[in-house]
């Protein structure tokens, strides 16, 4: 399983990841669903390199020449609320992609202990496709799992690239051990060391879903 980090190379990813991070800029929210937007993009693009193309013969205003078109059928697939945003750079990209859509929700038991439920699931068939499963933060892994598994009764897809915007490292372990090796690609702009007792990535953002959209009741 390859794991791609962009904090690793310093570019435009850096500079819109610490509007991201940033407490004196990120309460702006239309700014953060905007940056959240063009890391996507950026990512869509990156992926769009690893992926297979036909020649395909198209003419011009002048001459009929060999162009490169995409081979691979594409699923964008974004677990709800903060994952829309994100999602929209994937889709300005891909932009004849089919998409699919989860809601992952946390039920607490406890103070700091909770369980990961898939509420509702909208997809088109997955067989021999390449999903592309992103969700802005990947803290634990766990939502991230079970929305794949809910995926895949819509059949087994090709490839699988997940994408975030900040992962933590033990969710990395996670999806190591839990993905298939051998048709997995992670992408994510940062991987931090830490979780909480809240399950809440550190140093992170903060609440992604509250920044882009407004504090939850």
């Amino acid at each position: 399983m390859e794991i791609i980090n962009f904090a690793e190379t310093p570019s435009l990813v850096s500079q819109y990841m610490t509007e991201l991070r940033d407490v004196n800029i990120q309460g702006d929210m239309l700014r953060f669903r905007r940056n959240l937007q063009r890391i996507g993009g950026i990512m869509a693009y990156e992926i769009s390199r690893r992926m297979s193309y036909v020649k395909e013969e198209i003419t011009t205003p002048l001459a009929v020449m060999q162009s490169d078109v995409l081979a691979e059928k594409v699923v964008l697939a974004t677990i709800f609320r903060a994952g829309i945003p994100f999602h929209q750079g994937f889709l300005d990209f891909f932009d004849s992609a089919q998409n699919a859509f989860v809601s992952a929700y946390r039920k607490y038991r406890e103070k700091e202990n909770f369980d990961v439920f898939i509420e509702y699931i909208a997809s088109p068939r997955l067989d021999g496709k390449t999903l592309v499963l992103v969700d802005p933060m990947l803290a634990t892994g766990s939502s991230m799992e079970l929305a794949y598994r809910a995926l895949l009764t819509k059949g087994e897809p090709a490839h699988v690239h997940i994408a975030s915007i900040i992962a933590s490292q033990a969710a990395i372990d996670y999806v190591k051990s839990t993905f298939p090796a051998d048709k997995t690609t992670v992408w994510v702009g940062a991987i931090d060391a830490e979780i909480n007792s809240h399950s809440y990535i550190v140093p992170g953002l903060g609440d992604a879903g509250d920044l882009a959209y407004g504090v939850k009741e």
